[in-house]
């Protein structure tokens, strides 16, 4: 029997590091689908930069993914392709968005479990407690 394929990838949107194009003189965003996996990341870890969206204002925050594990056999430039058009797949939402889909999933079920995890039991529940 095969085991599964795998790959942990840690998704980090919360960074300090900005991209700037340089563009004979004239400085711009990176197109969204800019990829950034040399020079600025560290040689021992297969991470990467996503720059997903385009804005109007201000300078692009690329999303941050570091591969901690990788069994899924798929080439580095596959994984960067897979991230970018999963940041096409939210239902919520027509465009692009930062962080891949499933992450953004994972985001809000993390939410609504608390938020009804953290408030009190419903009252059928507090009274089914005294027959039991």
């Amino acid at each position: 029997m095969k085991s599964p394929k795998f790959a942990f990838v840690i998704v980090s949107k919360r960074i300090n590091t900005r991209m700037i194009l340089d563009n004979r003189g004239q400085l711009e965003n990176p197109l969204p689908g800019t990829v950034i996996d040399d020079v600025i990341t560290l040689p021992e870890r297969y991470d990467f930069f996503l720059v997903s969206q385009s804005i109007n204002e201000g300078t692009v925050s690329p999303t941050s993914f570091n591969i901690i594990e990788d069994s899924s056999g798929l080439k580095t430039d596959h994984m960067q392709r897979l991230a970018y058009k999963l940041c096409h797949m939210y239902y919520n939402w027509q465009g692009t968005i930062r962080v891949p889909a499933p992450c953004m999933f994972a985001h809000k079920l993390a939410y609504m479990t608390g938020e009804i995890t953290n408030g009190p039991p419903h009252h059928d529940l507090v009274d089914r407690l005294w027959y039991l």
